[in-house]
């Protein structure tokens, strides 16, 4: 696959802070690539190197195969949403989106062409009159983006452009950005810190953390293969524990299996290799599903806290109680299930 920008040995210091250590990445074109990871972690300076709002303060950065690393912003050739979107309050949503154009200089009569396809293609044709304050934040995320890709840009860079909207707008937004994301044929660099945002969206997934890459990959392949535990507890993996012979593994809550006399929670059976003893701590009830909270020994003789979401219908009547806090259990999971990490 064509690559449409690449980081080759990028790093960035802030006096004594390293916030970007020796990035080495490549961007392809035509996909949609995440860059995940919690605050501080490099991600939103990576981006802001890439769109040349900061300097790399060692490495490069290639655009098209184009050496841009000393390229200032406006000739690049990107588009950027920003978390605040930075729409002209005096202006129309016409004129928002037609801004860059204007000072790009393109005539009157393809300005006008131009910024009506874009607003066509996020929805928005019938509201070109309107100003920013009487929109929605979800029209007005939709305006931004139809801003940023109006000037046909060479890469999307989109700064966490859903963190202002509430729960149900951001679910609609990500198959809106997804959309035209394909439509369009662009090429997208989404920073985020959501999990299930990047999850659901990336084609290509890079969990950063120190200012490193910590994995890549598709989501439908990181995710069931996490690398470290890092890399697991930020994709919302929360067992952990040393066995005989696998070292530290961990394994999702819902594949987990607990057993008592009566009780077979979840899956086909457990290698004896995989099951230690477990008390339970506490119990939640979650409509069809239980969480179950326990303290686990593993392998090392040391007590870990494990957390198991068994179907209530899965669950012998004679068993509940010892599923109630003090109950003592099997806690243990198919091996096919464990994914084995590094530290």
């Amino acid at each position: 696959m064509t690559t449409a920008a690449e980081f080759v040995a990028v790093s960035r210091h802030f006096g004594d802070f390293t916030a970007v250590d020796g990035l080495d990445l490549t961007i392809r074109e035509g996909e949609l690539t995440t860059l995940l990871g919690p605050s501080g972690c490099g991600k939103t300076t990576s981006l802001r190197m890439l769109a040349g709002y900061l300097a790399p303060s060692e490495g490069q950065i290639f655009i098209g195969g184009e050496d841009v690393t000393r390229t200032p912003p406006e000739k690049r050739g990107l588009g950027m949403v920003f978390q605040s979107y930075a729409l002209f309050p005096h202006m129309s949503v016409a004129d928002n989106v037609g801004y860059g154009l204007k000072l790009r200089k393109v005539p009157r009569a393809e300005r006008a062409r131009r910024v009506a396809e874009a607003l066509e293609l996020v929805g928005l044709g019938h509201l070109a009159d309107r100003r920013p304050k009487a929109l929605s934040g979800g029209q007005q995320q939709r305006v931004a983006l139809a801003r940023a890709i109006v000037i046909r840009p060479r890469l999307l860079l989109l700064d966490e452009p859903l963190s202002n909207l509430d729960a149900r707008l951001r679910v609609q937004m990500r198959e809106e950005i997804r959309r035209i994301q394909a439509e369009a044929g662009l090429t997208v660099v989404l920073v985020t810190h959501d999990q299930e945002e990047a999850l659901e969206m990336s084609d290509r997934m890079v969990v950063m953390n120190g200012g490193r890459v910590m994995q890549e990959g598709p989501p439908d392949e990181l995710f069931p293969a996490p690398a470290n535990r890092f890399v697991a507890e930020f994709l919302g993996y929360e067992n952990f524990l040393e066995l005989p012979g696998r070292g530290l593994v961990t394994v999702r809550p819902e594949l987990l299996e607990l057993r008592g006399e009566h009780l077979e929670a979840a899956g086909n059976g457990t290698a004896p290799a995989t099951a230690v003893p477990a008390t339970v701590t506490s119990i939640a009830y979650r409509g069809v599903e239980l969480r179950v909270a326990l303290d686990a020994v593993d392998a090392t003789g040391a007590t870990v806290p494990l957390i198991a979401s068994v179907r209530r219908d899965a669950i012998d009547s004679r068993d509940l109680p010892a599923l109630l806090p003090g109950g003592r259990v099997t806690v243990g999971a198919d091996p096919g299930h464990l994914v084995r990490l590094s530290a």
